[in-house]
């Protein structure tokens, strides 16, 4: 079970990275606005909100790696930590702009958690 945990935390944190990249680098482009459906004039208004959404998505991810590296306890608390971050962010996400982020955030972030409590 440890090494499904540690997939999932690793998805979760590609996830992030992802979402780094695309909401710091590829926001004006036709992949960043295709997503919300913005057109060029709306993109280029928000694109210094979507970056700072975008760094944020980064230090999750980044706390994700750190928790799959660095040893027990720590690594153990820094996934629980990090994943509930996730979560929490997927669950405001989903309230207060778009339901879809729940399933695309919030809920990878609940498996991940949830295999990382059962593994220990």
């Amino acid at each position: 079970m440890e090494a499904v945990a540690g997939v999932l935390v690793g998805l979760v944190a590609a996830l992030h990275l992802y979402i780094l990249v695309l909401e710091m680098f590829l926001w004006q482009k036709k992949q960043g606005r295709s997503l919300h459906g913005f057109d060029a004039e709306l993109a280029r208004a928000t694109a210094p909100l979507a970056a700072n959404q975008g760094l944020y998505n980064g230090f999750l991810a980044a706390g994700l790696v750190w928790g799959l590296i660095a040893g027990d306890p720590t690594g153990f608390r820094a996934q629980v930590f990090f994943l509930s971050c996730v979560i929490v962010a997927g669950v405001y996400g989903a309230a207060t702009a778009n339901r879809r982020i729940l399933v695309a955030q919030a809920l990878p972030g609940a498996l991940a958690l949830a295999a990382v409590l059962i593994a220990r």
